[in-house]
């Protein structure tokens, strides 16, 4: 049987994920391919380390260029993260013209366009399926599943972090700070968070999947991104109390006069799909003007889950490469010439429906106060409820949700509000979608 070899730059968690898959399924990986997929060269960190995972048959570089470089290595894995030197590796496999296959979303979302660029000059292969959303096929089902649809907005939840933390909120009480530490403990939550809880991640991934569902440049800096740190018990327990559980979500939607690209703790209704995700699972919901509504689930994180979308878009660059073909599917899903230069939105243009929290002064006529603002700015009220106060505090909890309404009369709203002298604090804003 022919073999195909491999050189495997980062034998870290992923690339020992991948080392496992390849050779725990190598006898239905050969069936699907005719050939067997074979590590052949790596680098490492430590390269003792490396030696002794891998074993005598694999060549160890301690400049990861040799790997590139080497020429008995046919595909290129990069697996190393970061964007420097992952950068360097794979416009250096992109010269040499040698596919490269990588796990790196932010060096997708960061400089994926310059590369791509590079690629399709080079009749070249960067395949990144692993990039977002770890094991689940969400690249591979815009790009090439879901291609006879018009799609018109995708949403999910695409942070196993932050969505573990969110449902040890919900399920045990605990506080955003407390669930943290349980999601560190548990290897869900980096030493230093902010990636997560930030939001920033999850923007990088919805960059690049809005670029594949709508055939637009990658656009990280104009995602809005809105992290889950000011999230607290008491706004759980309140969305519960009115049938919607809290998530972090991801949401791209197509609109007439552009596209929204926003990261942010939503409500959703809790009979919904979404809404019963929960830990670290991922699920992304895809809407097609043909198809309808799509669902995506499982494994957004870990060795294997990610393992499994390396290895997905390897077999696919191999049947490339058997079939002598160059660049089948476009990096974007569509036509470089057929890019779209629609606007990514501003946030003060999305509309939504709203949950608010006020902290209230337990006086009358603080609700009629408010009430005028939001019908200044043509706000509706769907529901308002008023939390029972602490034991001798004369300040209490007002929650109301509303119903669709711009954003930038929310925020014009608030500011009013939170200036009246019977408000305690900064109000809270939430999202509501019904997706």
């Amino acid at each position: 049987m022919n073999r195909v070899n491999l050189g495997l730059v980062g034998v870290g968690t992923v690339g020992r994920g991948v080392v496992s898959v390849l050779k725990r399924n190598a006898d239905e990986i050969a069936r699907r391919l005719g050939s067997q997929p074979t590590v052949v060269a790596a680098s490492a960190r430590d390269l003792n380390k490396a030696k002794t995972f891998l074993g005598p048959d694999v060549v160890v570089h301690a400049d990861p260029i040799d790997v590139v470089n080497d020429a008995n290595v046919d595909v290129v894995l990069e697996l190393i993260g970061g964007t420097t030197d992952a950068k360097a590796i794979i416009e250096a496999a992109i010269q040499a013209k040698k596919p490269v296959i990588t796990a790196n979303k932010a060096l997708i979302a960061e400089f994926g366009n310059d590369l791509f660029t590079l690629a399709q000059e080079k009749k070249s292969i960067v395949a990144f399926e692993a990039a977002v959303a770890g094991g689940i096929p969400i690249i591979k089902a815009l790009r090439e599943g879901l291609t006879a649809n018009r799609i018109e907005m995708v949403a999910g939840i695409v942070n196993g972090t932050t969505n573990f933390i969110l449902s040890q909120m919900r399920d045990k009480g605990t506080s955003f700070d407390e669930s943290l530490k349980e999601a560190q403990s548990l290897g869900y939550a980096e030493a230093d968070p902010t990636f997560d809880v930030e939001g920033i991640d999850a923007g990088q991934k919805l960059a690049i999947i809005a670029s594949l569902a709508f055939g637009i440049k990658i656009q990280p800096k104009k995602v809005f991104c809105e992290g889950i740190t000011r999230l607290t018990d008491v706004d759980i327990e309140a969305a519960e109390e009115f049938g919607y559980r809290v998530k972090l979500l991801a949401i791209t939607r197509r609109r007439e006069d552009g596209f929204e690209l926003r990261v942010h703790p939503t409500l959703v209704p809790e009979d919904s799909v979404i809404a019963s995700v929960n830990g670290a699972m991922n699920a992304v919901l895809v809407h097609g003007n043909a198809v309808g509504p799509t669902l995506y689930y499982g494994a957004g994180a870990g060795a294997e889950p990610t393992a499994s979308a390396v290895i997905a878009d390897l077999i696919d660059v191999i049947r490339d490469i058997q079939g002598n073909t160059e660049c089948e599917r476009p990096h974007y899903g569509f036509q470089v010439s057929e890019l779209s230069d629609f606007p990514v939105l501003p946030m003060g243009s999305v509309r939504s429906s709203y949950y608010l929290r006020l902290n209230v002064s337990d006086t009358p006529g603080v609700l009629a106060q408010i009430a005028t603002i939001l019908a200044e700015y043509d706000i509706s009220v769907e529901a308002m409820r008023q939390r029972e106060p602490d034991v001798g505090s004369n300040a209490v909890d007002i929650i109301i949700l509303t119903h669709e309404c711009d954003e930038q009369a929310i925020d014009l709203s608030l500011g009013k509000i939170a200036e009246l002298e019977t408000i305690f604090g900064s109000p809270t804003r939430l999202r509501v979608e019904n997706i």
